[in-house]
């Protein structure tokens, strides 16, 4: 009998983490510099762990290879997308994500970059980098050179509940105090712009990559295809934020009991508030905030039940 995919998370240090990911999630983070919560990961830097059912102890990649009738046979070699929780307690380096050609050529077969946040929380007048003013290549490349970051860097104000797509080839950069769930390719590939003179913990600067950033950047910028649409169903408010060739993403508000029937795809869940219970043949499971899952191909219908919120997505 299918079950769902509990996933144990993967946390990264970060000279720009801190501590929001216990505070808000209860995690057992590695330090006070803890940037990164990889939930639902296949990448080979930190694939998730599954925790339950016939598959525990099996890592996320492995059962992509071993058993891809979960997820419908797909024609992929790797598991496309990576489920990301980001503390931003300082600002991330100015950076851009090369497409899938580039990175393939440039990265070692590595997948382009096509992200998208939705913004969890952030403090009062957080903003966010992402775009440039640059018109040509030219402009682009002066700017950098002469530092005029002012000038080049496009910031719009955040608020939680916002969402932001960010096709490779964008400019961008969370900044300090924002709480983020980034759903993406699943890739590890960044080519830093800008990283305020920062220093690593050995002292060095810390390494920038503006020849490949220059190369990918899209100019001039164009905003990403966002939609926002909203369905409100019994015991469901469903907002579809994205539908692109790379993933859709969705926010399922349940207050009550909602049923959901998806045959066609495996989905991510990523609880980001509240808590109730995923019922399915008969059997019960426990949901609850900074809980992530996968649901397989061929499922069929399943109720939640309780107060939640969940950050939904598939290829």
């Amino acid at each position: 009998m299918l079950q769902p995919l509990f996933l144990k998370p993967v946390f990264k240090e970060r000279i720009w983490g801190g501590t929001v990911l216990e505070q808000e999630f209860g995690y057992s983070i590695p330090s006070e510099n803890t940037g990164e919560c990889w939930a639902i990961s296949a990448h080979s830097n930190g694939p998730s762990v599954i925790q339950n059912g016939e598959y525990a102890g099996t890592t996320l990649d492995n059962l992509w290879r071993e058993h891809p009738e979960l997820f419908g046979h797909p024609k992929e070699e790797v598991f496309p997308l990576l489920t990301k929780i980001l503390d931003a307690n300082m600002d991330l380096s100015v950076q851009v994500h090369p497409d899938d050609a580039y990175a393939k050529v440039n990265e070692n077969g590595e997948l382009g970059k096509t992200e998208c946040w939705y913004i969890i929380d952030c403090n009062e007048n957080a903003d966010i980098i992402i775009g440039h003013n640059a018109k040509t290549r030219e402009e682009l490349v002066e700017q950098i050179n002469k530092g005029k970051w002012n000038e080049l860097l496009r910031r719009v104000k955040i608020k939680p509940g916002d969402f932001f797509y960010v096709p490779s080839g964008t400019i961008h950069a969370l900044c300090e105090g924002t709480l983020v769930l980034e759903t993406q390719q699943s890739s590890d590939t960044t080519y830093r712009v800008y990283d305020y003179d920062r220093r690593d913990t050995a002292g060095n600067l810390r390494e920038l990559h503006l020849e490949k950033a220059i190369d990918v950047t899209t100019v001039p910028h164009r905003d990403g295809g966002a939609v926002l649409k909203v369905e409100e169903l019994e015991n469901v408010k469903i907002t579809t934020f994205v539908e692109s060739e790379f993933f859709s993403v969705y926010k399922w508000d349940v207050d009550g009991g909602a049923l959901f029937s998806f045959d066609d795809h495996y989905l991510l869940l990523s609880v980001i508030n509240g808590e109730g219970s995923l019922l399915h043949n008969g059997e019960e499971y426990g949901l609850k905030k900074g809980t992530h899952l996968i649901v397989p191909v061929g499922f069929g219908e399943f109720e939640i039940h309780g107060k939640c919120e969940l950050i939904v997505s598939h290829r």
